[in-house]
C-alpha cells in the first residue's frame, strides 16, 4: 500500500486547491472554514525522468512509477485538541498518516477569510504545532502511567522505555514537536542528543505512543509570487514555496500555453520532498515488458529491497545483479552490460542506493 501524506492546516489557506492540483480531482473548495469534512484521498506518482530513459532504452510496453497517498484533512482550529472545531476529527485522521504536510498562508487576499482575520504565517504554524503537542501530551501521559506501574514491578524493559518517556514528555512540554528528538533538520531543535531508534525499547515505546508531532513534517508556504522573500524563521524550516492558485490555473492550461506565458508548476518538487521525508529511495527494474519504480526505505538491503516485488525475495534471496541508472544508459542495455562486466554481483548484505537497476537471483 503507499505511503499516506497527510495535508493540513488551517482552514482556507489552500489545503483542498493543493490537493486538488496534485491529484488533478475535482474536489469542493468553497471559501469556507471546514468545507473539508471527510478527508479527500488521492494516488500522486513521483516524478522520476529515469523511468522513461530506460525504458526508452529497453523499449519497454509499458511504464509503472512508484506513489505516494495524498489525504487532505479537515481544518484544524486553535482548541482542536479539546475538540473544538472538527478537531477530533482531525486528530483522528491524521494519526492514519505517515508524514504531514503543512500548508501555511502566506498571500495576502481581502476576498478570502482568514481564520483569525490577519495574515501571521508564523503564529499559524504555531497554532497547528501547539494542537498537536497538546494532543500528544495528553497520550504520553497516559502511556507514561502505565510504564511507572511497571518499572515500579521491576519489569526490565520498563525503566528503559521511562526515560525515553520522559525525554519526549519534556521535549513537547518545552513546546517543540517530538520529531526534533529524531530529525537532524527540525526547526530550532535544542537537541544536540537525539532518540536511539536502532534501540529496541525506544523503538516499541515510540510505536505504542504513535505520536501526531513524531512523524515527518514538510511545510508547504502558499504564496502569491512564488520569489517572495519569508521571514528567517519560516526559512529554516524544511519547506516548499508554491503559488497554489496557479498550480490550480495550470491544471486549465496546456502545456504549450504554460510555457507561452513562462509559468512553472512547483508542485513535483512538493512531491518529491514529500517522499525524501518518508526516508524512501526508488530502485528501478527494466525491460520489454515494462520499466518500473520500486519503492523502499533507505538503508534497506537487497533481500528486504526484493520484498517490494514479492514477500518471497527475502527468505529465498540468493544474489542480485546491480548496476546504476545511469552506467546503464551509457552502456545502452542490459545484455551489453552482462557482456562487458559492468553488472556487479550483490549479496545479502548489500544495501540498496537510490537509482540501482536490479535483477533478483531467487
Amino acid at each position: 500500500m503507499p505511503l499516506k501524506i497527510g495535508i493540513v492546516g488551517l482552514p482556507n489557506v489552500g489545503k483542498s486547491t493543493l490537493f486538488k492540483a496534485l491529484t488533478k480531482n475535482p474536489v469542493d473548495i468553497q471559501n469556507y472554514p471546514f468545507c473539508t469534512i471527510e478527508p479527500n484521498v488521492g494516488i500522486v506518482k513521483v516524478p522520476d525522468i529515469r523511468l522513461e530513459k530506460l525504458a526508452e532504452m529497453s523499449h519497454s510496453a509499458k511504464i509503472i512509477p512508484t506513489v505516494i497517498e495524498f489525504v487532505d484533512i479537515a481544518g484544524l482550529v486553535k482548541g482542536a485538541s479539546t475538540g473544538e472545531g472538527l478537531g477530533n476529527k482531525f486528530l483522528a485522521n491524521i494519526r492514519e498518516v505517515d508524514a504531514i504536510v503543512q500548508v501555511v498562508r502566506v498571500f495576502e487576499n481581502s476576498d478570502i477569510i482568514h481564520v483569525h482575520n490577519q495574515i501571521n504565517p508564523a503564529e499559524d504554524i504555531e497554532i497547528i504545532n501547539t494542537e498537536l503537542i497538546i494532543a500528544d501530551l495528553e497520550t504520553v501521559k497516559k502511556v507514561q502511567i502505565r510504564v511507572e506501574k511497571d518499572a515500579r514491578g521491576n519489569k526490565k524493559p520498563a525503566s528503559e522505555q521511562l526515560i525515553v518517556i520522559n525525554k519526549i514528555k519534556k521535549t513537547l512540554e518545552n513546546g517543540f514537536l517530538g520529531n526534533s528528538l529524531v530529525e537532524t533538520q527540525n526547526f530550532a531543535s535544542p537537541h544536540k542528543e537525539k532518540l536511539d531508534l536502532s534501540d529496541e525499547n525506544t523503538e516499541i515505546i515510540i510505536r505504542e505512543l504513535s505520536l501526531l508531532t513524531m512523524k515527518p513534517f514538510l511545510y508547504a508556504y502558499n504564496v502569491s509570487d512564488i520569489n517572495q522573500k519569508l521571514a528567517d524563521d519560516l526559512e529554516k524550516r524544511n519547506h516548499v514555496k508554491l503559488d497554489i492558485k496557479i498550480e490550480e490555473e495550470l491544471l486549465e492550461m496546456t502545456t504549450e500555453e504554460a510555457q507561452e506565458l513562462e509559468i512553472k508548476s512547483n508542485l513535483d518538487q512538493l512531491i518529491l520532498k514529500a517522499y525524501e521525508i518518508l526516508g524512501l529511495i526508488t530502485f528501478l527494474t527494466t525491460g520489454e515488458d515494462e520499466t518500473r519504480a520500486w519503492t523502499v526505505r533507505k538503508n534497506s538491503t537487497a533481500p528486504i529491497a526484493g520484498t517490494a516485488i514479492h514477500n518471497d525475495f527475502k527468505d529465498k534471496f540468493i544474489r542480485a545483479e546491480v548496476i546504476a541508472w545511469d552506467e546503464l544508459l551509457a552502456v545502452g542495455s542490459w545484455s551489453k552490460a552482462r557482456e562487458i562486466g559492468k553488472l556487479r554481483t550483490e549479496g545479502k548484505e548489500y544495501v540498496v542506493k537510490d537509482g540501482d537497476v536490479i535483477e533478483f537471483k531467487i
